[in-house]
């Protein structure tokens, strides 16, 4: 089976979630869990391992650390990717995202929904710039790859 059936943030090393991004990350989770596709290639001729996954997301070392495992917490991978390539994509959607928060207390829906467009089409590509980093490493769909980045923001300091 090529899914997670776990995911961990490992948040220790970041300031506390406020109560609207634990929710988003809890959301995030939920969905994850019930659909996802995830799988890691094989390497150096081994074939690929099999899930289903558990996956701890954290940041280590100013890097961005997905931890694989087996459901019985058999070691499948680590990757390390550098917080470069999310900074710029993480701090406009965070800007995006409270410009759309603003609007819905005072915007007519017609101006809300632009605004909901334009948060997606960041979201999105968060997404696809997760699955080129990923690329290689593990294979998973944009819907996956939508709820890891949500996880992703999470984690990354929104002064980022």
């Amino acid at each position: 089976m090529s899914r997670l059936t776990r995911i961990e943030i490992d948040d220790s090393a970041i300031a506390p979630a406020t109560p609207e991004m634990e929710q988003e990350r809890k959301v995030a989770i939920f969905d994850l869990i019930e659909d996802n596709s995830f799988a890691v290639p094989g390497r150096d001729d081994q074939p690929a391992p099999d899930g289903p996954f558990a996956l701890e997301l954290c940041i280590r070392e100013g890097r961005l650390v997905f931890d694989v495992t087996t459901e019985q917490a058999d070691k499948v991978a680590e990757f390390h990717l550098s917080l470069g390539p999310f900074r710029q994509v993480v701090k406009d959607y965070f800007q995006i995202c409270q410009s759309y928060f603003d609007a819905v207390k005072k915007l007519p829906p017609a101006q809300i929904e632009a605004i909901d467009m334009a948060r997606r089409g960041i979201h999105n590509e968060g997404a696809r710039t997760l699955q080129e980093r990923l690329e290689g490493k593990a294979q998973l769909d944009i819907d996956t790859a939508r709820r890891l980045f949500t996880l992703i923001c999470a984690l990354i300091p929104q002064q980022a």
